[in-house]
């Protein structure tokens, strides 16, 4: 691990720390079991004086919002509480007004902060809220999903959803502090932590091969929440520092970590987010599929390759193919339009995150539309 994780030891349990390197900007990642017990202390030391708005959807309102809460007092830390509904369809712009307007309600000023107590969809939309509130608050992180603590928490990338795609309305924010519980993983389904988990491998395909072959073989320790929960976490995260770092607002290097996403975007989009089809972590996994196998269609790696990927994705229970949604899907035009309106998408030409193997992802502009077309229709019909 990179030697920017420090560990320590407080109040007699163990606790690692992954520094994002922005300069002035700069912030921790807290990573361990335990600690929401001292988030409040851990938030007034980074914000002190500030008074808080914490922002929680209703599962996670009811399952931590209290323990999270007497953390706040014991710290003196003055706060309330605003809930949304669970979901991705919360990512929305009319749920963002109301969250605006109600931390304004809340007579919140500049100098206080909001708190995103949740996974990647509370995450994103506070994070959204807090960069235009009073013109920019802080905020901090408090994520309570796998894939919030590896992924959406760290960084800074916020938004909301539009009819035309995926996180397409937003800005960058960096949080002040990111504190991530792997204790509070345990509440979750099944089926919610695998879809995290599509994350965690995401950063040993994308630039680690060591870590690849780590969770191959680890991952069942990983799921049942030992000290390589904790391992996973905190690589995962510096993976993410290291690069957001070097490339903050994604002119370059930060795209790699799209691995799979061009791909599964689309699905989630195609689906019109609805989560009792596909969850954004089941769409990251059959996206880093395809990615692979559309790099072997490119010739740029073997057969063998797109296996292992394929093995290690289909062992850890994650989708792997697109008959694996359930339901009607749409046809491979509507696919190419919502591809069209990626992110990544430069003056008007393709980009797609391609690799030359395990842990050697690139970015490959310029992908012939047909090229792509061709592949998903094969995709779609097979």
């Amino acid at each position: 691990m990179a030697d920017t994780v420090t560990a320590r030891a407080l109040m007699g349990r163990d606790e690692q720390t992954v520094r994002v390197d922005l300069g002035a900007r700069s912030y921790d990642i807290r990573i361990g079991r335990g600690v929401l017990e001292t988030a409040g202390a851990e938030i007034a030391a980074v914000l002190p004086g500030a008074r808080l708005a914490i922002v929680a959807d209703e599962t996670v309102a009811r399952l931590h919002l209290a323990a999270f809460s007497e953390s706040l007092k014991a710290a003196g830390l003055a706060h309330s509480a605003i809930t949304v509904p669970a979901g991705e369809s919360t990512k929305c712009f009319s749920q963002f007004e109301r969250l605006c307007d109600e931390l304004l309600a809340a007579r919140l000023e500049r100098g206080d902060a909001v708190v995103a107590l949740g996974g990647g969809v509370v995450g994103d939309l506070t994070g959204f809220a807090a960069s235009a509130v009073r013109r920019g608050m802080a905020f901090v992180q408090v994520p309570t999903s796998l894939l919030a603590q590896v992924d959406s928490s760290v960084g800074g990338k916020t938004g909301i959803n539009s009819r035309h795609g995926k996180n397409l309305i937003g800005a960058f924010h960096q949080p002040a502090l990111v504190l991530a519980d792997t204790a509070v993983l345990d509440t979750l389904s099944p089926r919610e932590f695998r879809a995290g988990y599509a994350e965690v491998a995401k950063y040993g395909l994308l630039g680690d091969a060591e870590f690849f072959a780590w969770l191959e073989a680890n991952w069942q320790a990983v799921f049942a929440g030992g000290p390589e929960r904790d391992e996973a976490v905190a690589r995962s995260c510096q993976a993410k520092a290291d690069v957001v770092a070097a490339d903050e607002l994604e002119s370059g290097r930060r795209a790699l970590l799209n691995l799979g996403h061009t791909f599964g975007h689309a699905l989630e989009s195609a689906v019109s987010y609805e989560t009792e089809r596909l969850v954004h972590g089941e769409g990251v996994s059959i996206g880093m599929m395809l990615a692979h196998e559309f790099s072997e269609r490119l010739g740029l790696i073997d057969a063998d390759t797109v296996a292992r990927v394929h093995a290690h994705l289909t062992d850890v229970g994650l989708p792997v193919t697109v008959q694996q949604i359930p339901g009607q899907l749409p046809p491979v035009d509507t696919f190419m339009d919502i591809i069209a309106q990626d992110k990544k998408v430069s003056r008007g030409a393709l980009t797609f995150i391609l690799t030359r193997g395990i842990g050697e992802a690139f970015v490959e502009k310029g992908v012939d539309p047909a090229v792509v077309s061709d592949f998903l229709k094969e995709k779609l019909e097979a």
